[in-house]
């Protein structure tokens, strides 16, 4: 079955879309448009970018498939996190320390830029500070406080140590050994943010010194014609119409590949289609509910196939833990959903799950995020690879995109110089091979 087919399937019973103001529709493309950027993509990187690319002068026109907003953007757990989905030392190792600390530090900022967002445009997208990484086992605790000294000593990222003993006044659950909370991270409802997004960037056109934007839904992008030079431009098809534009940014991610597998072929072996599932709870009594996570704080174990879990601003809990590597949807969302919260909240056997979905996310080989350039003209850029880590990253994503486009691409460049593997065994086998690597790591989880 098509991505795009399971995906809308495993969209219909979204707690974000149900709780979600409904957010503005845009027409589809028709005819001939010209802008100074095109973008494909209407999730939070490509979204991102039209706002700051607004700001700085550059006229932005965006194409999206479906809705904006309606892909891992609007349906993700809904953590923003620092740091990436690798582990940091991937980045030192490639890269080097002062780099890899620069990159660090862009990823704080990336969760700022949340926080600043919503501040700045008085944006209602249930916002919570704090995040709690904990350990199911003596070994993955030992692991987790020696990486906990090493971000303050290295990194100067200061992070609160649970042991054990003091671990049941941050969580009540009995799977974990130790914990770290981390007050710069938090959570928020995704899909209001990027609503709330596409209704600023309507609000931002009229407001004087920025550039005109124009989004289009139900508009895939099909097919790329490219200039020899970055003068010439960019022309993009679509069913109904063109777009023309001198700069261009692709941030479909695993999309693209299915949409149109012709417009940047080098890229789709770099990423896998990961399908990821949620579910979320009844209404919970608010004692109740605080009593499990008393800071209220989003919390993701250390496993390599792992659980993540935050409360939600309706007294609800929001629980993801399955994974699927062959795009196959597991049966009975609910009940698996709710047996995996029940197995780490005994105290909530009596409570079942309301809503539960899923959707994909691009993985690449190494979980780095992987942005760069096409061609030789230099003008088309990309974003893929967050690898279930983008929530905060999309956004400073799209912000180091217009960076660069303005004439600044340092700090674009410092993610550009990552260096990415195809995933192995070519279009057939990869998948099945992904499948065999992920059952030894959950097998390395339960050990």
């Amino acid at each position: 079955m098509p991505l795009l087919q399971i995906d809308r399937q495993l969209a219909r019973d979204s707690y974000y879309a149900a709780t979600a103001p409904q957010g503005p529709a845009f027409a589809p493309l028709h005819g001939t448009v010209q802008a100074d950027v095109a973008i494909v993509g209407g999730g939070l990187a490509g979204l991102s970018a039209t706002l700051e690319l607004s700001a700085r002068g550059f006229s932005v026109a965006l194409l999206e498939a479906g809705e904006i907003g309606g892909g891992a953007s609007g349906r993700n757990g809904g953590q923003a996190l620092a740091g990436l989905a690798c582990e940091h030392g991937e980045i030192e190792h490639q890269l080097g320390l002062e780099t890899a600390r620069r990159i660090w530090a862009m990823s704080l900022e990336a969760v700022d830029l949340i926080r600043q967002r919503c501040k700045d445009y008085a944006i209602d997208c249930d916002w919570q500070d704090g995040f709690l990484s904990v350990a199911t086992s003596a070994r993955k605790a030992a692991d987790l406080q020696t990486w906990q000294q090493r971000m303050a000593e290295v990194y100067g990222y200061e992070q609160r140590w649970i042991p054990k003993n003091e671990l049941p006044g941050w969580i009540d659950s009995p799977r974990y050994q130790a914990g770290v909370h981390d007050p710069a991270s938090g959570h928020l409802h995704p899909l209001k943010y990027c609503r709330a997004l596409a209704h600023l960037l309507i609000d931002a056109t009229r407001r004087p010194g920025t550039a005109p934007v124009q989004l289009f839904e139900h508009s895939p992008a099909l097919a790329l014609e490219q200039g020899t030079a970055a003068q010439t431009g960019i022309t993009l098809r679509s069913s109904q119409g063109q777009l023309r534009a001198k700069y261009l940014l692709l941030a479909g991610n695993v999309y693209l590949p299915e949409l149109a597998p012709q417009m940047a072929p080098q890229l789709a072996h770099r990423i896998m289609p990961v399908g990821t599932y949620i579910g979320c709870s009844q209404a919970i009594e608010a004692e109740r509910l605080k009593a499990l996570i008393p800071s209220r704080s989003a919390v993701c174990d250390t496993n390599f196939v792992l659980d993540y879990f935050r409360p939600t601003a309706d007294r609800r809990l929001l629980y993801g833990g399955r994974v699927s590597y062959s795009t196959r949807t597991p049966p009975d969302l609910k009940a698996s959903m709710a047996a995996r919260m029940h197995a780490t909240f005994p105290q909530l056997a009596d409570i079942g799950m309301e809503y539960a979905w899923g959707g994909f996310v691009d993985i690449s080989m190494n979980r780095a995020p992987d942005f760069g350039r096409l061609g030789t003209a230099q003008n088309i850029y990309y974003l893929q690879g967050f690898s279930g880590h983008g929530l905060a990253l999309t956004g400073l994503a799209g912000k180091l995109v217009a960076e660069a486009m303005a004439g600044d691409a340092s700090r674009f460049d410092c993610f550009a110089r990552l260096r990415h593997r195809p995933f192995p065994g070519g279009t057939l086998m990869r998948m099945p091979a992904l499948v065999l690597g992920m059952a030894y790591y959950r097998l390395k989880d339960l050990l």
